[in-house]
């Protein structure tokens, strides 16, 4: 670890909120990862409410499918949208014995620990989480994130002749997963999608390193 890593593990230790957690912040394991995957009541970053997580654990080469997460969460906010439904499935009367927020944020994190985080389009699920946990820990999540669609999309660039570089990719997730000719599972289901993403995840750091 470097000097200046080390100065920021410190620091950001000194600000965590809650100690349990700092194992977070500790080494990372070699070739670990958690696949993630949230289900929400929107797609507002600064509105919508988490509704279900699904998470699943790499090891090497390996999706460890008996070392999974997939919680239900009740929204503070009675938020839930017609449209969003029609997506998940998942009703106010199949989140009304859900875990509160804080609880399942709490579960998620030590599932976490300190592996980097696998995901597609996980930038706004980590924005969620990150707005969840930051009252109780004063702290966002610190892991390194790897986005698969970033990974396909350059997979695919280099497939293409020069003067085709920078053409437009389909990076939807049913696209990406037939092409690299991967199962897929019913999509927006949180537990699902994390398996989908993580298998995908295997396949492109395959082909990328070739």
């Amino acid at each position: 670890m470097s000097v200046w890593a080390a100065l920021k593990q410190r620091w950001l230790l000194y600000h965590l909120g809650l100690p349990e957690f700092a194992p977070m912040f500790g080494p990372t394991p070699a070739d670990e990862w958690v696949s993630l995957d949230c289900e929400t009541t929107g797609l507002d970053a600064q509105r919508d409410e988490i509704i279900a997580i699904g998470a699943v654990r790499i090891q090497g080469n390996r999706v460890l499918s008996s070392q999974r997460l997939e919680l239900l969460v009740k929204p503070e906010k009675k938020n839930l949208t017609a449209a969003a439904v029609k997506i998940h499935g998942l009703r106010e009367q199949d989140l009304a014995q859900g875990l509160d927020i804080d609880t399942a944020m709490r579960r998620l994190l030590h599932f976490i620990g300190p592996r980097p985080l696998v995901g597609y389009y996980l930038e706004f699920d980590v924005a969620l989480i990150n707005r969840a946990i930051f009252p109780m820990l004063g702290l966002r999540l610190p892991q390194p994130k790897i986005e698969i669609s970033s990974l396909y999309y350059d997979w695919k660039q280099r497939q293409l002749p020069p003067y085709q570089q920078g053409a437009a990719i389909d990076l939807r997730l049913d696209t990406l997963m037939q092409d690299l000719g991967l199962p897929q599972r019913p999509a927006h289901n949180a537990l699902n999608d994390a398996v989908m993403a993580a298998l995908a995840f295997l396949k492109l750091r395959s082909l990328l390193a070739d």
